[in-house]
């Protein structure tokens, strides 16, 4: 029997491991779907900017449109995953992902007014989190015990998009123009929203989910009570937890929004090498979070991989304080992707278990919203330090930023596991 969809197209805790297998692989199959799109966007998004006529300025204020607007719907998409389940979010992101690329390629068409359509680009942006949205399922349908793993196998899935979608933006812009991609990444878009509709179950969290959630006769709570949102921090072991996941990988997060002028003014790397790099990352990141990270949860606690990526953070910023070349930032390249995959699969995964299972996706959804908060504050503050202090400022930041949490964690003993209700 399929674990998915009973008459209501709920998902039961008591359907068979082949349904519940069978919902995580589509998962799986709709975030590289999803993050193929994405990167085509990226290989393309440049080109289209110039072409209009925008600066770096102007870019600039186009990628913190894109920031601010994820920010601020990140929390609420998680809240709208936790009320209306997995299948009208993950339909609801698919959709809005379809908008924006509609408007993409219609900015590409020389008789349409291509500014407008670029500036009106960033809105349905706000609604499409299809990441979040998987790691609710797989949260949802993973035991706690394989959570860790289950979630770092999304790492297989971003170096897929990675690759792929930066290859297919890159070839057919070449060979078709660059209204191509915005093109095929909205059909894709809009597949990949006729799959979640009819393929994934309405609920993922199970009955007793769902009766904690909204007990008889009590109101449906609104998806915009930001009471509730804020609330989930103070709960037992949520936000010493959400601090360190913030704070820690903040320093790295300053250098990767930079990394796109650092890769052209430090490492004086062309277009082409700067893609090899981002490649290289691409396939870092597939094999350590999608087979590393799940190979050692099932040999460490999560507080020992925790702690273990806050040392090689700070190893890491001492490399990168005294590194002069771009064979120097290879070297230490994969420590700084296992701290950043260890650090976010590990706190994605004790965050969930700190909550109920009625609340995963509003808990991803705020997690959601660090890496926009990044985007967002990262190209003015980074921007800053390294006109003022040059690279190794990065490396100091996180060195002494990491050093702090380090010594937070051994003082402070980490919240204990708590299996989610349902």
């Amino acid at each position: 029997m399929l674990g998915a969809p009973g008459a209501r197209g709920q998902y039961s805790r008591g359907t068979g491991t082949l349904g519940r297998l069978r919902i995580i692989v589509l998962t799986y199959v709709l975030v590289a779907l999803e993050l193929t799109c994405l990167f085509m966007r990226f290989s393309i998004l440049p080109y289209l900017t110039r072409q209009l006529g925008l600066d770096s300025v102007a870019f600039g204020y186009l990628q913190t449109t894109f920031g601010v607007l994820q920010l601020l719907g990140g929390p609420l998409f998680g809240r709208f995953a936790d009320q209306r389940g997995a299948r009208a979010a993950f339909t609801l992101s698919f959709l809005a992902g379809s908008a924006f690329y509609l408007l993409l390629a219609a900015a590409c068409s020389p008789s349409l007014p291509g500014l407008a359509l670029l500036c009106a680009a960033p809105l349905p942006a706000a609604l499409a989190h299809g990441l979040p949205a998987a790691q609710m399922v797989i949260a949802d349908l993973s035991a706690p015990e394989e959570r860790p793993a289950a979630l770092g196998r999304l790492g297989l899935c971003f170096g897929v998009g990675m690759i792929l979608g930066s290859l297919l933006g890159g070839t057919l812009s070449a060979a078709c123009g660059i209204q191509c991609p915005a093109f095929v990444a909205l059909v894709a878009s809009l597949v990949a929203a006729v799959l979640s509709f009819t393929c994934i179950p309405t609920n993922t969290k199970g009955v007793s989910a769902n009766a904690q959630a909204t007990p008889p006769g009590a109101p449906k709570a609104s998806i915009f009570d930001l009471k509730a949102i804020s609330r989930l921090l103070l709960q037992p072991g949520v936000l010493p937890v959400f601090l360190v996941k913030v704070v820690s990988g903040f320093p790295s997060g300053l250098f990767l929004v930079m990394f796109s002028i650092i890769s052209m003014d430090f490492f004086q790397l062309d277009a082409a090498q700067a893609g090899y790099l981002t490649s290289f990352f691409g396939v870092l990141q597939m094999v350590i979070q999608g087979v590393v990270i799940g190979w050692l949860s099932s040999h460490f606690s999560e507080g020992t991989l925790l702690r273990a990526s806050v040392l090689v953070f700070i190893v890491v910023g001492v490399a990168m304080a005294l590194m002069s070349n771009v064979l120097h930032f290879c070297l230490l390249m994969p420590g700084l992707v296992f701290s950043l995959c260890a650090l976010n699969v590990v706190t994605d995964s004790m965050l969930t278990k700190a909550v109920s299972a009625s609340d995963t996706g509003t808990m991803l959804g705020l997690c959601a919203s660090i890496q926009p908060l990044t985007r967002t504050v990262g190209p003015t503050v980074g921007g800053l330090l390294y006109r003022s202090f040059g690279v190794p400022v990065f490396g100091h930041v996180q060195f002494a930023t990491n050093v702090l949490v380090l010594l937070v964690l051994w003082r402070q003993p980490l919240p204990q596991k708590r299996d989610k209700v349902g």
